[in-house]
């Protein structure tokens, strides 16, 4: 993402005794507490997550919540019809769950026709996946959740009733009829939820979108929506100094982080200190390695043979990070190859190189831990009947054929969205989740080594200075052009006006430009199994407004 204009909070939840001087107050934008957390992009959405904990949810319940009230609090970052990686820890099973939540390109190979002759819109209904947020919301409720939908629903229809947006009156409609399904549906309560959602994707509503696609010139239909699925799969993983750090699979670029650990794990970054000249140089050119693979080889793994395994291994790791020269920035972009175990293929025709995210996580008071990433680029295409708008998604995707992030009918995109849980012992250790574009597993990696490295808290980590690599692919040009998708070969921006620590880093070679920005937009909680205490933080804004969250203490 390359600018923001919202708020994210965070609120902890550990007693209900003071819940309505909570619900009533402007929320700080970092807390600590004993009980349970929400972090989120908009007040009413961390309010909707923390009346589920109040009533006695789960940490599904209360993001399910959540995330549902973004797509109204945070509109213009996302949207019903838009896109959620939804990541959750089982506390009776130990085990970490990923729901994908990425809908596929239209189905119809004139369409996917028409895009490789005119290219992909970045705006509108033709820019649009298949709607997948409330199939993944409804399969997380259902699967792992303890509400019912009428339940989670309520503070979202709540602020729709409010009044607003035109479309917020026929959005509310949509969702009580879902919820009328549920209630007049014989079942248990998985059953009712699953009913709900059919509703949506194979019933009259389907019918309802399927009328608005063939109307406004898009090229979804109603069989798009009923072969639609949530499909619920492991995570990528690996093993960092004592941690499990899990991601989403390549049909986001989470692995990237995984990458780039795995690179840096052979240096002594705490050494190194933070924020020095080494320690950023060390970073910059372990994430160039890294995204190269990315820009290379990760796309939908339904379609594409990904080697996500010996792109993760140790022998491949052996040999890739002497590519690192600590006194010189390469001006190369230098992706392996992980098949024959060679550490430079050369660049052949792969060159590496947002406008809205927002966020969520939640842990509650049994251990259980959702980290998401809501997200759904504007303009959108709406159908103005249903209040339903969708996605802009399909511009992840390019037209580049050949390439594993290349267009074809029912491919899902391969997002920036990328939600991180990090275990320890089996125990939850940290849930991010960042809005940012190809910013996110770049700060994602500075927050997490700030923590494990360097012993930073939340607060500390979410304002400390960043720095980014523009020596990748925009994964929003769709170009077919691996050319035009570049960024800047060596650029690197940095929130430093240190002449000491810049001239290093031009010395180096890289191409530095100073920034006062806000580098991305981060939420976290992070756990101490000792004291039991979860901290909680999000980017607070530089202006004071908006960025906030409350700790309440768990009763003894």
């Amino acid at each position: 993402m390359k600018s923001f204009n919202c708020g994210l909070i965070l609120l902890l939840i550990m007693s209900a005794t003071n819940i309505s001087r909570v619900m009533a107050e402007d929320l700080p934008w970092h807390a600590s507490g004993n009980g349970g957390a929400v972090a989120a992009g908009a007040q009413a959405s961390t309010r909707a997550g923390i009346e589920m904990l109040q009533k006695g949810g789960n940490a599904v319940d209360a993001a399910v919540a959540t995330i549902f009230n973004l797509a109204v609090s945070d509109y213009g970052l996302f949207c019903i019809g838009g896109e959620v990686p939804f990541m959750f820890y089982d506390s009776k099973t130990r085990d970490v769950v990923v729901f994908n939540g990425m809908g596929g390109a239209p189905a119809d190979p004139e369409a996917i026709k028409w895009y490789y002759d005119n290219g992909i819109p970045s705006t509108g209904i033709k820019a649009a996946t298949v709607p997948s947020a409330v199939s993944t919301l409804m399969a997380a409720l259902s699967q792992k959740g303890t509400m019912s939908f009428e339940q989670v629903i309520g503070p979202t229809l709540s602020l729709l009733d409010a009044g607003g947006k035109e479309w917020y009156a026929s959005l509310a409609k949509t969702l009580r009829r879902l919820v009328l399904t549920e209630k007049t549906t014989n079942g248990t309560r998985e059953q009712k939820i699953t009913a709900a959602r059919d509703r949506f994707y194979k019933g009259d509503i389907a019918d309802e979108l399927n009328k608005y696609y063939i109307s406004s010139g898009g090229f979804l239909r109603k069989a798009d929506l009923e072969a639609h699925t949530t499909r619920v799969e492991k995570p990528v993983s690996i093993q960092y100094r004592g941690y499990t750090v899990n991601k989403c699979n390549t049909w986001t670029q989470g692995p990237v982080l995984l990458q780039s650990l795995r690179l840096l794990e052979n240096f002594d970054l705490k050494t190194m200190g933070s924020f020095s000249a080494d320690y950023i140089h060390a970073t910059i050119e372990a994430m160039k390695l890294a995204y190269a693979d990315r820009d290379k080889y990760y796309g939908d793994p339904s379609f594409e043979n990904v080697p996500i395994v010996p792109l993760l291994s140790d022998e491949y790791t052996k040999i890739r990070y002497p590519l690192i020269d600590m006194k010189h920035a390469s001006l190369e972009i230098r992706p392996g190859d992980p098949l024959k175990m060679v550490a430079y293929s050369g660049p052949g025709e792969y060159w590496p190189g947002e406008k809205g995210t927002t966020t969520c996580v939640v842990a509650d008071r049994w251990g259980n831990v959702v980290a998401a990433t809501p997200s759904a680029n504007p303009d959108y295409g709406i159908c103005e009947s249903l209040g339903v708008a969708h996605n802009t998604r399909l511009s992840s995707l390019n037209t580049q054929k050949g390439h594993p992030n290349s267009l074809a009918p029912g491919k899902r995109p391969r997002i920036t969205l990328t939600p991180t849980l990090v275990l320890r012992d089996g125990n939850p250790f940290l849930a991010m989740s960042v809005a940012g574009g190809d910013m996110q597993d770049q700060v994602s990696l500075q927050l997490l080594l700030d923590i494990v490295e360097f012993g930073m808290k939340p607060r500390d980590a979410v304002t400390a200075p960043r720095f980014l690599t523009k020596h990748i692919q925009d994964s929003f040009n769709p170009s077919p052009d691996p050319a035009v998708r570049m960024g800047k070969i060596s650029g690197l921006e940095i929130n430093s006006a240190d002449n000491s620590l810049i001239g290093n880093l031009e010395e180096r070679g890289h191409k530095v430009e100073r920034s006062d920005a806000t580098l991305a937009w981060p939420v976290m909680i992070y756990t101490d199994r000792t004291t039991g205490i979860s901290y909680a933080a999000g980017q607070p804004s530089k202006n004071g407004g908006g960025k906030t969250c409350a700790a309440i203490n768990l009763a003894k």
